[in-house]
């Protein structure tokens, strides 16, 4: 039985569509972790995270009124927080322990408390 050399070329190109949607989940992959985190004058919402050694995750930074900070100096790593944006920020935690991350840019009265830590295990 000889099959139609178009009709040929659709299952390949059919097949390849199916393996290129599989690419992004391929064995031993799995989809990246998001953390929501927000701020408000004077406090971040949620004030712990936890973080696995060695996993990527990638926070998802909102601050709802004015323009704030994240500061983590263990993990090399800050961003600006401005209200009606979206920042995203990718962290490898590569040792464990607890860090504290801080706002960085004044707010007003009660900054100086505005902090939060992260579980590295």
């Amino acid at each position: 039985m000889a099959i139609n050399p178009q009709r040929r070329l659709l299952l390949t190109g059919i097949a390849a569509l199916g393996v290129a949607a599989c690419a992004p989940y391929a064995v031993g992959d799995s989809p990246l972790r998001v953390i929501k985190l927000s701020s408000r004058k004077f406090e971040f919402s949620p004030n712990t995270l936890h973080l696995k050694r060695g996993e990527t995750v990638e926070l998802e930074l909102t601050a709802e009124d004015v323009v704030m900070g994240i500061n983590i100096p263990e993990l090399k790593t800050r961003s600006d927080m401005i209200p009606g944006l979206v920042k995203r920020l990718r962290v490898t935690p590569e040792k464990t322990g607890k860090f504290t991350f801080y706002c960085d840019v004044f707010c007003g009265s009660g900054h100086e408390d505005m902090a939060g830590e992260i579980v590295v295990t």
